[in-house]
């Protein structure tokens, strides 16, 4: 079903000492939103005065806490004011807010969330430097694994949101990672999710204070953390069964030398009792995982 036509549109911007910049994401915006709101994650330059001299509303941190704790702040933003739909985009300049309309008609078409990618188009895709092309196109593997398989960059800050999403989504992560928690949440939910290109501008400096390392590190944990909690049977329990299949062939196999030479291994033995300690281990975890998710939902199945 169409969105409303005359849906209420908010802005949500992102940023952290972006004062050179944010006056002109914040116009450029303008022209497609019914208000622009900026989260000013701790800057010590006059993003926020400047900011709000173009007419954005502002949400001011007096500290620097992160990309996760700004988009948790300002889905929190959107749902209090109760708009139909929410944008976000980054404020180093890399964005282009002209883009906006194509999220919108997309969203407007029957999804719950629309995905700027720099990789549908194969020009857009060559100015996108080597060294991140690696680094998103392998986070964004480890995010099909666990949630939309057609998605191609799930890293992407430039999304929109419908008002169905933005009830059904609650977030945690106070990092990088909210980008792919998004995504994980969005699929448990079983949103519809699309993507429409878009062009990065990566002649600008690039102003992110995030180690590409530590970043991929935080994403791959947020997966697994998702994928153990969602699914612990399958995540602790079949490497616990695995781990158990190999003391068995260890044991086995000290059993037989033994037999046939009369020699004790201790070091089969103790290497097969280590590894069938820890798959006995894993298997009470997935089955202790497995009873309080099932006892939890259904607490929260029956408020």
């Amino acid at each position: 079903m169409d969105q409303e036509i005359n849906s209420r549109i908010l802005v949500c911007v992102p940023a952290f000492n972006e004062a050179k910049n944010i006056a002109d994401i914040v116009s450029r915006s303008q022209k497609y939103a019914d208000e622009v709101l900026v989260y000013d994650d701790g800057s010590t330059d006059d993003t926020q005065q400047i900011a709000m001299s173009v007419g954005a509303t502002v949400i001011r941190s007096p500290e620097n806490k992160g990309y996760g704790v700004a988009i948790r702040s300002l889905f929190h933003a959107a749902k209090q004011k109760g708009v139909d739909i929410m944008v976000t985009l980054d404020s180093d300049g890399q964005h282009n807010p002209d883009q906006i309309p194509p999220l919108i008609e997309t969203l407007k078409q029957g999804f719950d969330i629309v995905i700027g990618s720099r990789f549908l188009r194969s020009d857009d895709k060559d100015k996108v430097p080597k060294f991140r092309s690696f680094g998103i196109k392998t986070i964004t593997k480890l995010t099909q694994a666990a949630s939309y398989r057609d998605i191609t960059d799930s890293q992407s800050g430039f999304r929109a949101y419908n008002k169905n999403a933005l009830s059904k989504i609650n977030l945690y992560e106070d990092g990088m990672a909210v980008s792919t928690e998004i995504l994980l949440r969005a699929g448990e939910k079983k949103l519809l999710v699309a993507e429409v290109p878009i062009t990065i501008n990566y002649d600008t400096k690039d102003t992110s204070t995030h180690n590409p390392i530590t970043h991929g590190i935080g994403v791959l944990y947020s997966v697994f953390q998702f994928i153990s909690l969602r699914h612990p049977l399958a995540f602790y329990g079949l490497p616990g069964i695995a781990l158990l299949g190999f003391a068995a062939y260890f044991i086995k196999h000290a059993l037989n030398l033994f037999s046939e030479t009369g020699y004790v291994s201790t070091n089969l033995i103790l290497v097969s009792v280590g590894i069938a300690v820890v798959g006995v281990v894993l298997l009470a975890t997935a089955a202790i995982l497995y009873t309080l998710i099932a006892l939890l939902k259904g607490r929260i199945n029956n408020l």
